[in-house]
């Protein structure tokens, strides 16, 4: 199993920066921009309120606050939702991240307030799927006292200890920090996601602490890469005096060969049983010149002929194939079909049934390759048909539908389930979503 995530952090003044991060506003470079329109908010926001800043501001007007908010109070926490990114991927593979938000909305409307949580946001376009809410600590219970206030005899008129007040000191108790931490892993636990260790030294890196060891990290790296530039110039350096030296001892090497062999030559002048001993191994080598390129001969033929018989072999096939195309016209038809099936995830048996022309019902997954994913269905019905304006031609149908278009069916509902609207205009594009 893999561990529920989850992290609460305050925020500082309006929190525009982590506002823009969310929204998007400024594109991260963790975040792949070609998966950013799977992002989605969760919430809806009131009339009047475009975006998280407005909607806590809006809270904060709305929640019958009796005292002024400081310049310094916290006026939201940051609550970062997710889970170990092997099991987000599998979860979002099963087609369960739908039923996974909305047990994170339930469990943050049922622990924090349904009207505290202005805003949640669904993050796809990174590594593991997460949810980035925002709380505003709206509470209503009696104000804690602080020691110097316990210690003072005078008496005044008690306001309402049930009045609303924005107390990010009660919401981040230790005690209730623990206990969100319980209550998060037992709503996550269906989803196969367990609380993390009880008293575990490992910390959540916030997002601009993120951002500030990534680019350390990139520093040191273009350090490194040019030291290794560097000392991969010092190395060719030495490679070319090496070479230069190397070179130097071979001529000399050469030069005393030279000298060796010249002596030798001379004494063999002087020494007749020298010349018939090098006579003899010019012979011995002339012969074994000689049996190699008989045997370079014998190869080379050896290699024609096979590949004659290869074209021969050849040849028959292909005729072969093209008299049983001859004799089965929709052979062609048969096969493509067939490749088609197997490329979408139809299993064996379900392709021969397929093939005979049968209506076959099935449920489960079929993968598209134009649209990079698995697309699943409760019960559909696969059959062969023969195209209507071409009765030669066969196609692969779902429910009725070309298969082609089936994928296309089922690629509109998943855009239209992430909120994304067919017939919405895209505004300043001139075409349509």
């Amino acid at each position: 199993m893999g561990y529920a995530v989850l992290h609460l952090e305050k925020t500082s003044g309006t929190d525009s920066a982590m506002s823009a991060h969310i929204e998007r506003t400024i594109a991260p470079k963790n975040a792949d921009p070609e998966r950013t329109h799977l992002n989605r908010e969760l919430i809806k926001f009131p009339d009047a309120v475009r975006n998280r800043t407005e909607a806590i501001q809006h809270r904060l007007e709305n929640a019958g606050l009796q005292r002024k908010i400081g310049k310094n109070q916290v006026r939201a926490i940051r609550i970062l939702l997710s889970g170990s990114p092997e099991e987000m991927q599998r979860i979002e593979a099963d087609g369960k991240l739908n039923e996974w938000c909305d047990d994170n909305l339930r469990w943050l409307g049922e622990t924090y307030g349904k009207e505290n949580i202005v805003s949640a946001v669904l993050h796809l376009d990174e590594s593991t799927p997460h949810i980035h809410a925002t709380l505003v600590p709206i509470v209503t219970t009696e104000r804690r006292k602080k020691k110097s206030e316990e210690q003072v005899k005078k008496q005044y008129r008690k306001k309402n200890p049930n009045a609303p007040r924005l107390s990010v000191d009660d919401v981040m108790t230790r005690i209730k920090l623990k206990e969100y931490q319980d209550t998060y892993a037992e709503a996550m636990a269906k989803f196969g996601l367990q609380r993390g260790i009880d008293g575990s030294e490992a910390r959540h890196v916030s997002t601009s602490q993120y951002y500030r060891e990534l680019f350390a990290k990139n520093e040191d790296l273009k350090e490194n890469i040019e030291e290794l530039l560097q000392q991969q110039e010092n190395n060719k350096k030495e490679l070319s005096k090496v070479k230069s030296e190397v070179s130097k001892e071979k001529f000399k090497n050469a030069k005393a060969e030279m000298g060796a062999n010249l002596m030798v030559g001379v004494n063999s002048l002087f020494s007749g049983s020298k010349v018939k001993q090098q006579q003899a191994e010019i012979e011995e080598l002339q012969l074994e010149n000689t049996a190699l390129k008989d045997e370079n001969h014998s190869l080379k033929t050896e290699l024609q002929t096979a590949q004659k018989e290869y074209e021969k072999i050849t040849d028959k096939l292909r005729t072969e194939l093209r008299r049983i195309y001859d004799l089965f016209p929709n052979l062609r038809e048969l096969l493509s079909i067939e490749r088609m099936c197997r490329l979408v995830g139809f299993s064996d048996d379900l392709i021969k049934r397929i093939l005979t022309g049968d209506k076959v019902g099935f449920k489960g997954s079929l993968y598209s390759a134009e649209y990079k994913r698995k697309f699943s269905t409760e019960h559909s019905v696969a059959q062969m048909q023969q195209e209507p304006k071409q009765p030669d031609k066969l196609r692969l149908t779902i429910d009725g539908v070309d298969i082609i278009e089936w994928f296309r069916m089922k690629y509109r509902e998943f855009q239209r389930s992430v909120g994304i609207d067919w017939t919405e205009k895209s505004v300043g594009r001139g075409r349509k979503i």
